[in-house]
């Protein structure tokens, strides 16, 4: 099979960090990115591929994504918001409000890391909101949630390039329709808080969008673009985004949890969501790179 491991550093990537690469995969060429990274090409395996791009990476500050060569082009990439396109979580910062973030904290990252029912936690997590007033979630979205790195970049590059966007997420819309928009992204889904005289009543609307869902989604919007899987991309960092991550025809664990690291096509550990327009093919001097988003 044709592969392309695609290596991308933070900063700068040096070719003598290449060079092993193209030595112990036998690769047939390598071909430069701008300066952060490298596309490394052969002919093999993917699965053993994969693990030998994992040794030869070790503990390096770099990340390196393995992939079809056929199909590396999206048509679509589906995305979690919190902790992936977004640097919080938004229902930690709302129980803030009540000064449970700790409390709250706590479920929210047995629930990512896969340790609880997802709907459950999310349940219990709502209750403890009850009685916020709904105008802390303005405030919250002005003052606290930020774009990770590359975000809004990602989202703008993938517009100008045909590429639609979607985000899914297992918070709130109240929440994800604003991030969408600030970013650029075509879509957002997520649950729906329940809010009655201007406060938050500790419920969330039914059915509960989780791990089924998202997956259900990804599939949806490839259908009503008429793609193949194979064109999709999936990115997130909690057990609730396995499902779509195993689906996608590309699936990415962004600064994830373990279990996710570990059965995600790649992990992005090192460097931000530009990557994912890296591991797409897309060079450098392509990028659109809104004011504020750091260089390519």
């Amino acid at each position: 099979m044709d592969l392309v491991v695609t290596l991308v550093a933070p900063v700068s990537l040096d070719p003598s960090r290449v060079v092993p690469f193209v030595r112990e995969l036998g690769a047939l060429r390598a071909e430069r990115l701008g300066t952060r990274a490298a596309d490394v090409f052969l002919c093999a395996d993917l699965a053993a591929t994969r693990a030998a791009v994992k040794a030869l990476a070790g503990d390096d500050a770099l990340d390196a994504l393995v992939q079809p060569l056929a199909h590396r082009t999206k048509r679509l990439v589906v995305s979690d918001m919190d902790s992936t396109m977004i640097e919080q979580e938004c229902i930690d910062e709302l129980a803030g409000v009540h000064g449970l973030k700790p409390r709250v904290a706590a479920i929210t990252e047995r629930a990512m890391r896969g340790e609880l029912d997802f709907a459950a936690a999310l349940t219990e997590r709502v209750g403890l909101l009850k009685g916020i007033p709904e105008a802390s979630i303005d405030e919250l979205l002005a003052r606290v949630i930020t774009p990770s790195p590359g975000a809004a970049t990602l989202a703008a590059t993938c517009r100008a390039h045909g590429v639609r966007t979607v985000l899914v997420s297992g918070g709130f819309t109240a929440f994800a329709e604003p991030v969408a928009a600030r970013l650029g992204i075509d879509v957002a889904f997520a649950n729906r808080l329940i809010a009655a005289d201007g406060v938050l009543t500790g419920e969330v609307a039914h059915p509960i969008l989780g791990a089924d869902a998202k997956r259900e989604r990804l599939l949806a919007e490839a259908d009503a673009l008429g793609v193949s899987l194979d064109d999709t991309m999936a990115i997130g960092d909690g057990a609730n985004d396995l499902a779509m991550i195993e689906k996608a025809g590309l699936g990415l664990a962004y600064k994830a949890k373990p279990k996710v690291a570990a059965a995600a096509d790649g992990a992005i550990q090192h460097t931000d969501l530009k990557t994912v327009l890296y591991a797409m093919g897309i060079a450098p001097e392509r990028f659109v790179v809104p004011e504020g988003d750091g260089a390519p």
